[in-house]
């Protein structure tokens, strides 16, 4: 059987230089060349490089793109794909694929390091060896691969920012999958999608610009769904209103999740067009909105609908 590993840069394969750890080419290609040696994986694995490899905090949708562009690509040649990632943003990327491939039916292994496979005690050899065999094992779609789990991909959120078991995937959902009769590759565009925190005394000027300046609001509002009763956020999503561009809310607590009309302090965002992120990560409601702005059909129906079990 013969598997594709797309490198994208990040941690894992990156070494010391002057200026800190930087990603070089060969790293990982060399640590895949001796599991194989070694006989730790089994099946045929070759290495395609998104050129220039980047740290994953230069990532951008462009780059979700170009990655679901090299497996669509590759598709029907290879029986599951790695993706092999920086820690950063390795959870958006992860949602991102979960929305961008729709009909996928092998399995997609997103993975990385918290310290480079060229330092010594590395976790990124376990991560990549587990990576390459899960591969083999995993369900159809896209996974994350890290300390010994395998997480959903579009409900996982990076927990801490040294430990090298670094991730926490919200349970419960349905597969990372979107359902569908063959494998569609959706692209993402330049969307400018603003995300914007609830904080007690904090001015409304900033909702209101990107009410009119934004193709999208993520608001991350607190417990399960309440937000100050100020005349200058009713405005500002009355704007977005007028303009018809999508506004998502999803809970600052990163377990739980919302229901929008819970409390009182709710109504404001019920009433004023907001969609209820109910218990979706940060990463997939952010990746979600780049999705739904892209998508040919109602981006507000789009959002409303579960796709790839990013909520319960």
């Amino acid at each position: 059987m013969a598997y594709l590993l797309i490198h994208t840069g990040g941690t894992i394969g990156m070494v010391q230089t002057e200026n800190g750890f930087a990603p070089q080419v060969g790293v990982v290609e060399a640590e895949v060349a001796a599991l194989q040696k070694s006989g730790d994986v089994t099946g045929s694995f070759d290495i395609h490089l998104l050129e220039p490899l980047l740290d994953s905090a230069n990532a951008s949708p462009r780059d979700w793109s170009r990655v679901a562009s090299v497996i669509a690509e590759r598709y029907e040649s290879y029986d599951g794909f790695v993706v092999t990632h920086g820690t950063d943003t390795l959870a958006y990327t992860a949602a991102a694929l979960c929305f961008a491939l729709e009909g996928l039916a092998k399995p997609v292994i997103v993975t990385g390091a918290m310290l480079p496979l060229s330092v010594p005690g590395s976790d990124g050899k376990r991560n990549l060896l587990d990576s390459l065999r899960a591969t083999h094992t995993a369900p159809h779609g896209v996974w994350v691969q890290f300390a010994g789990q395998l997480m959903h991909g579009a409900r996982v959120r990076k927990s801490h920012s040294t430990q090298f078991d670094a991730f926490r995937v919200n349970e419960g959902g349905a597969p990372p999958v979107q359902v569908g009769p063959r494998l569609k590759a959706h692209s993402y565009g330049d969307a400018d999608v603003a995300i914007l925190a609830m904080a007690p005394g904090l001015s409304t000027g900033m909702f209101q610009y990107a009410a009119e300046q934004s193709d999208a609001l993520l608001l991350r509002v607190y417990g399960s769904g309440t937000a100050p009763e100020s005349a200058g956020l009713v405005r500002a999503l009355r704007r977005a209103q007028d303009r018809g561009i999508p506004v998502l809310a999803v809970s600052q607590c990163p377990e739980g999740g919302m229901a929008l009309g819970t409390y009182a302090a709710g109504a404001v965002l019920r009433d004023n067009g907001v969609i209820d992120g109910r218990d979706m990560t940060v990463e997939a409601a952010y990746a979600k909105l780049h999705h739904a702005l892209s998508w040919p059909g109602d981006p507000i129906a789009r959002l409303n609908s579960r796709l790839c079990g990013e909520f319960i």
